[in-house]
């Protein structure tokens, strides 16, 4: 319902892959509508990933009362991908009467960011990994057969990159899980306990 509503007024990017996407332009926050394709959202400081999302999906709307440099949008696949300013976005959803809609955008962003933060906070190193094996599986083919175990860990963790050879390869070794060039290709059964 958001995005059919905010589609009209929004303005298609023209977008690659690797195309880095601000909240911000020229002292005016935006929202972005993702209508087709996989992006990643990452933090500016460091650049490390802390969500991927596949459309349909509406970034911007959630995050409006933060600092807009704190974050920003990678392109990780070819994307169709719309921007409209936040402040046109809030009348539309009033206009419109969308609250059930905004309420349920709201619901899913926070639970997703709760539930990255309970799975890689005060876990081991060893969960931290088979966490985010999972969620690679979760994405889309596209996106898992174009970035190693390795990077997509690493990028979205403060594990050391020897830790994690470590372990996915005593977890290869065990066929637990199967690997071809460090991409991951299945999850058999991953043991609850290193």
């Amino acid at each position: 319902m958001l995005i059919e509503h905010l589609s009209p007024v929004s303005h298609i990017l023209e977008t690659n892959v690797r195309d880095s996407l601000s909240y911000s332009a020229d002292k005016q926050k935006n929202c972005f509508l993702l209508h087709s394709g996989n992006v990643m959202l990452h933090r500016k400081i460091d650049g490390m990933v802390l969500n991927s999302e596949s459309a349909p999906y509406v970034f911007g709307i959630s995050t409006q009362y933060t600092d807009p440099d704190y974050l920003f949008i990678r392109i990780h696949e070819h994307s169709q991908v719309s921007l409209l300013p936040v402040e046109l976005a809030n009348q539309i959803v009033s206009t419109n009467n969308l609250w059930r809609s905004l309420a349920q955008l709201l619901i899913y962003t926070a639970t997703r960011v709760y539930d990255h933060c309970a799975k890689i906070s005060a876990l081991s190193s060893y969960e931290i990994i088979c966490y985010q094996l999972y969620e690679l599986m979760y994405e889309p083919e596209e996106v898992r057969n174009n970035i190693t175990v390795v990077s997509y860990v690493m990028n979205r963790t403060f594990l050391s990159r020897s830790t994690i050879m470590k372990i996915l390869a005593q977890l290869k070794t065990g066929g637990y899980i199967a690997m071809e060039k460090g991409i991951l290709k299945t999850i058999n059964r991953i043991p609850s306990r290193y």
